[in-house]
């Protein structure tokens, strides 16, 4: 297997490495299985049907909207599956399948009974928040958008860090003294209080606040990679390839750049976890992600609010603190398999 995929004896070592510390490894098995989950949250709940029979037509208003006419309503609009016309209608002419969770992250459950936010039960595992709507349903949702904006934010990030800190250390000399006087200014500035005022500015979303994010996540690398360009432009087989007449940027990209991941990749696993801190704390201030959108912030803000509601604060800080400590594990296991001084 290794032959076929052309690995060298160096990543073989780091593969192995990386296996052999056994909390790392099975942290990342243990988060790849809850992000996949997460991934297909629609066919884990969802207010609407995976699969419905009717008069012996199958439908999929899992991914398709249908009128309620199409099984026996009396509206051409969106069919309501809560409707106890309709879902008699459905179970006296077929069957519908329902997700596991049959309610989404915004579903507003009319039948409780008891007050709000409702304790667990076996209707809602995790019971329901102030507005009635389910709080597994919640968490897996939020816990997708947590780990795909974290992503974004790093991969963006760190190519705008990685390529300002590259230009840095190559070069030298009056570029590297601009670039450094220019993120010194803009590194020194209240990043909290100026993220919190552009937040109010601008109407809330994924891309807008990822945007802003970007403006001062892009620093965490720069000075790292600064650092490894700084001591390899003057290698010898950089020298030679410049004798050669090989242009700076392919030396860049071609000789320099490899060797600066090296130590890059380690942090990345830390960055993702800034993304994801910074992002629960915007929308626990109430300035992430618009009103309404699922969200571990906001679940936190949940708990705060509604302090005799106990079960809103415990699954939001269970839910972080895991997800967190995951992660931290997979970056010091990555450390690791990439430290030239440990041996497995």
């Amino acid at each position: 297997m290794a032959n076929s995929l052309h690995l060298s004896p160096l990543n073989q070592r780091r593969i192995e490495s990386f296996r052999a510390n056994r909390r790392g490894y099975w942290s990342l098995m243990i988060f790849a299985v809850l992000f996949l989950v997460c991934l297909v949250a629609e066919g884990i709940a969802n207010d609407r049907p995976m699969v419905v029979k009717y008069d012996g037509n199958w439908y999929f208003p899992i991914v398709k909207d249908y009128p309620e006419t199409t099984f026996g309503g009396d509206f051409d609009v969106a069919t309501d599956f809560y409707d106890p016309y309709l879902l008699g209608k459905i179970q006296n002419n077929g069957f519908a399948v329902w997700p596991i969770i049959p309610f989404s992250y915004d579903t507003i459950d009319f039948n409780m009974r008891a007050p709000l936010p409702a304790a667990p039960s076996a209707r809602h595992w995790l019971g329901t928040d102030d507005l009635g709507r389910d709080v597994l349903a919640r968490l897996i949702y939020g816990f997708r958008i947590s780990v795909l904006f974290g992503i974004a934010l790093t991969l963006i990030s760190s190519v705008i860090g990685i390529g300002a800190g590259a230009v840095q250390g190559y070069f030298g000399g009056w570029v590297d003294l601009t670039f450094q006087r220019v993120i010194e200014i803009w590194g020194g500035l209240p990043q909290l209080f100026i993220l919190i005022i552009l937040a109010s500015l601008f109407a809330p979303g994924f891309w807008t606040l990822l945007f802003i994010m970007v403006l001062f996540s892009w620093m965490s690398l720069t000075g790292l990679v600064r650092a490894e360009f700084l001591r390899a432009r003057n290698f010898e087989y950089v020298r030679a390839a410049k004798a050669l007449g090989v242009g700076d940027f392919r030396i860049m990209a071609r000789h320099v750049l490899p060797n600066a991941m090296v130590a890059t990749i380690t942090f990345l696993p830390f960055v993702l976890n800034g993304s994801i801190v910074a992002l629960t704390s915007l929308d626990f201030l109430g300035l992430g992600m618009p009103p309404g959108s699922p969200s571990l912030g906001e679940l936190l803000s949940q708990g705060k609010n509604n302090l005799q509601a106990p079960w809103l604060g415990i699954t939001a800080f269970f839910a972080i603190a895991i997800m967190l400590s995951l992660l931290i594990f997979i970056g010091e296991a990555v450390r690791d398999a990439f430290d030239p001084r440990k041996t497995f």
